[in-house]
């Protein structure tokens, strides 16, 4: 059992509802968690079997390779391989695949999804379809769990610093639409709004959603 200052109870549905208390990285906390999730999750998802065939990845994570690749999510994609987590991340894609249709059929079968949010995730255009696409699986009962590393949160969910950089140079690209740069906006407004980590401050906090 990991020690930390405060104790967090996890608000898991069924009978998983342990309290944690955590102590270390932001990686091993978040593992922690995200295993109990993964448990619930396909625990919850046991009850429909019969008339839906179970997901092939415990776990998708969603992050901008330039900031995060070699570092948080590398340690992160490698401690979960370590717990027999199944995991997706981008560089599972087979050489040949077209990279759109295979990234969605990834995220609809994934449980859980880890968004890393990080300084250059907005000036994606292909993070924040993803993301769209993650929000839409969430409200179909998956768990979505924002980490906000090395950015104010408050940042991701206003779009100010570089993410209000990132949607001025998007709203002067004339092949987004107003329609898609509101949705873009929308999805990151409620993701930023789900409970997560926040790695600048040092805290964790989690909150199940279905």
């Amino acid at each position: 059992m990991y020690v930390y200052e405060n104790s967090l109870e996890l608000n898991l549905p069924g009978c998983i509802k342990p309290v944690f208390q955590l102590r270390r990285g932001i990686v091993l906390q978040l593992l922690l968690c995200l295993e109990l999730i993964v448990m619930a999750s396909v625990s919850a998802s046991s009850h429909s079997m019969l008339t839906q065939l179970p997901k092939r990845y415990d776990v998708f994570i969603s992050f901008r390779g330039e900031d995060t690749r070699n570092n948080f999510t590398s340690h992160l994609h490698a401690a979960l391989c370590r717990r027999k987590i199944e995991t997706y991340i981008d560089y599972r894609l087979e050489k040949g695949e077209e990279l759109w249709p295979a990234l969605e059929e990834a995220i609809e079968n994934s449980y859980v999804f880890a968004v890393v949010f990080s300084e250059n995730y907005a000036s994606s255009t292909w993070c924040l379809n993803e993301l769209t696409k993650i929000m839409k699986q969430r409200a179909k009962g998956c768990a979505v769990i924002p980490v906000f590393y090395k950015v104010d949160p408050s940042h991701v969910r206003r779009q100010k610093g570089s993410y209000g950089d990132a949607f001025a140079k998007h709203e002067r690209n004339f092949f987004h639409s107003r329609k898609k740069l509101k949705n873009w906006r929308f999805v990151l407004k409620s993701a930023a709004n789900l409970v997560g980590w926040d790695s600048c401050h040092g805290y964790a906090f989690l909150s199940f959603y279905v």
